[in-house]
């Protein structure tokens, strides 16, 4: 399937949106085309020029009598200043900051990216509202996904945002009833499904589906820019590469240097049992995409612990041989920017100094902040 061709599955038409500059011309163009609703859902929105052009898109919405609904995290929008949104609130939209206050629930954060207009399209994927997630590749860009979905699969992304919403809204709201609304939500049946995480005591719905689809496909390709799973995940991967295969991209620049060392730490466990690794070179990898047989998992989680078990995660699970066959091409033709990590690189790579380093990312992603963030947030002993 060439770059950005549509699929239809069960009734809803699926565009994947590649580009950076074409990610941004998608997003406005859903924004300029609502006529009643739209719902926006950011990790980050900052106060760049892409930021300025969205805001005045969704003033302009404002104008036209459409009711504007914007949501953002406050750990990751944290250095956007309120008065940014001050004229969307006085203008009449609906905003709000995900755990803005400190305290216990500061250190949970709401992951997700969506962007949903007239409840008939969503665009969701790993992007966030920033000039660095729109700009080309060369120029040092993030390389991410997005994914365009028209169709009666969007409305009911609906009813969900609008429970975050109002969550969001109340003070004092509690985690039981923000766990209850992941597992409300989250779906089980159909070839289009929408499977949320959040700050469950086990593992998020998302978590278990995934845990469900790699326990039972014999084939498995992998984009996650941020990649430490611990040994449970580890073992069901090296099981798959014993039925089939396995082909794993991860990062080799990032914004956060722990998170290329922590998935270093991994290659040697996972080479061992034939899992094959690359490593993506021309900019910082933010995408997040798993196709596993002809189911495709895509959207906001990483493979982490804190997107697996903690973070507020959006995944569309897609059941289809079309669409499968189309994202294993596009991974295919990722490969190309990729250098693969053979034993004998790693094993020139893996000097004692950077074994070390490995394992000190290892534990600051696993250990110092996923672990010591889940008992502040959940207070689990």
């Amino acid at each position: 399937m060439p770059p950005d061709q549509s699929i239809v599955v069960d009734g809803n038409r699926l565009t994947p949106v590649l580009d950076g500059p074409h990610r941004l011309r998608t997003l406005l163009g859903l924004i300029e085309g609502a006529k009643r609703s739209l719902r926006l859902l950011y990790y980050i929105y900052s106060a760049d020029e892409s930021g300025g052009v969205v805001r005045e898109a969704l003033l302009r919405a404002i104008d036209r009598s459409v009711e504007v609904s914007l949501l953002i995290d406050g750990f990751g929008s944290g250095q956007t200043p309120e008065t940014y949104f001050t004229e969307l609130s006085e203008r009449g939209a609906k905003f709000c900051r995900f755990n803005p206050a400190y305290g216990r629930r500061y250190v949970l954060r709401n992951h997700q990216k969506l962007a949903l207009a007239d409840e008939e399209q969503i665009l969701i994927g790993g992007f966030n509202i920033e000039d660095s997630y729109f700009g080309e590749v060369d120029d040092g860009a993030w390389r991410d996904i997005g994914l365009m979905v028209e169709g009666p699969a969007a409305a009911r992304v609906a009813p969900y945002y609008d429970a975050l919403m109002a969550w969001s809204l109340r003070r004092h709201s509690r985690l039981k009833e923000l766990r209850t609304t992941v597992r409300r939500f989250s779906e089980h049946r159909g070839p289009l499904q929408w499977q949320y995480g959040g700050p469950m005591q086990l593992k998020s719905p998302w978590a278990l589906s995934t845990v469900r689809d790699l326990g039972s496909c014999s084939s498995l390709d992998m984009i996650a820019a941020y990649f430490a799973p611990l040994g449970g995940m580890l073992r069901r991967i090296a099981a798959i590469a014993r039925r089939g295969g396995v082909r794993v991209i991860t990062a080799s620049k990032s914004d956060n240097l722990a998170t290329i060392d922590a998935a270093r730490s991994t290659y040697s466990r996972l080479l061992r049992r034939g899992v094959q690794l690359f490593e993506y070179e021309p900019t910082k990898l933010h995408s997040k995409l798993l196709v596993m047989d002809d189911i495709v998992h895509i959207g906001s989680s990483n493979f982490d612990l804190r997107s697996l078990y903690l973070n507020m995660e959006m995944m569309l699970r897609v059941q289809d041989r079309n669409f499968a066959s189309a994202m294993r091409a596009y991974f295919d033709r990722e490969l190309k920017d990729c250098v693969e990590i053979t034993p004998a690189l790693h094993k020139a790579r893996a000097t004692w100094w950077q074994r070390l380093r490995w394992k000190i990312g290892w534990f600051l992603v696993t250990s110092l902040d996923y672990s010591v963030t889940r008992r502040l947030a959940l207070r689990i002993p």
